[in-house]
């Protein structure tokens, strides 16, 4: 069976698996969803087992599983129209088959240079952050204690942040720069959901600034990588969050 084959087949079932836990009584979807997760790692290991090795297990594949959660997660707090779920349904598919795209990519180019790990490397930032904003809002929503809201947040950004800097310098390995950067990056954004949280700012303006941050850093992070960290980029990113910055503030006053 080709590749592509298998990752239809994967994206299928995991997009009708999300469907289906809709169906379920309350209290069960948030574990089904979690079970998604893991079946949507093990499919995706089947989808793409043929070039994976080291620690390519870990950052290849883990994407794919935190968008299932993400999206599941946040399928539950949508209203219960089945005409938004199955559009939300069809743009999770193409999204999860995009991941998998991107994933093969990063598999071959962990070994060799291939041209088109510059578009795998922008499809997979894009569906980082996707991946992050339906997460925070998740998280938001749930309105659990500041400091419980914070690890939750901490942890979701480490997942995201070792995947998308991985990307960067692609390798069979995971140097240590990639762990300390992400580590700092989820601290940041613990800090940072903590301190909005005192502001009276709603939850999608909330997630999209917490969003909008995690796009700075992974942003300065990945420039700093590359080498590519000039004083005219630093100042473009500092420019965003001020802007976002101010905007939560004043709309948030209004």
């Amino acid at each position: 069976m080709r590749k592509r084959q298998k990752f239809v087949i994967s994206s299928v079932v995991i997009t009708l698996g999300i469907l289906l836990a809709q169906a379920a009584p309350l209290e069960w979807r948030y574990v089904l969803i979690f079970l998604l997760c893991g079946i949507s790692y093990l499919l995706s290991a089947w989808s793409l087992s043929e070039g994976l090795g080291g620690v390519e297990w870990l950052t290849v594949l883990l994407p794919q599983a935190v968008f299932t959660g993400a999206v599941g997660w946040f399928f539950i707090l949508l209203p219960e129209v089945w005409l938004a779920r199955i559009v939300l349904a069809t743009l999770f598919a193409i999204g999860h088959y995009a991941l998998l795209l991107s994933g093969n990519i990063f598999s071959v180019a962990a070994i060799r240079t291939i041209a088109l790990l510059r578009a795998a490397q922008t499809v997979s930032l894009v569906m980082t952050l996707l991946s992050g904003f339906l997460l925070f809002d998740t998280i938001v929503s749930f309105r659990f204690p500041i400091f419980g809201s914070s690890i939750l947040v901490l942890f979701a950004s480490l997942l995201l942040s070792i995947t998308a800097l991985w990307t960067v310098e692609v390798g069979e390995t995971l140097n240590i720069k990639i762990v300390l950067y992400s580590l700092v990056i989820a601290l940041l954004m613990s800090m940072l959901s903590i301190s909005i949280s005192f502001w009276p700012a709603t939850i999608s303006t909330t997630s999209l600034f917490l969003t909008s941050m995690l796009y700075c850093f992974l942003g300065l992070s990945s420039h700093h990588f590359s080498q590519r960290l000039f004083k005219n980029t630093v100042w473009e990113y500092v420019i965003v969050g001020l802007v976002v910055l101010s905007t939560v503030l004043v709309t948030s006053l209004i």
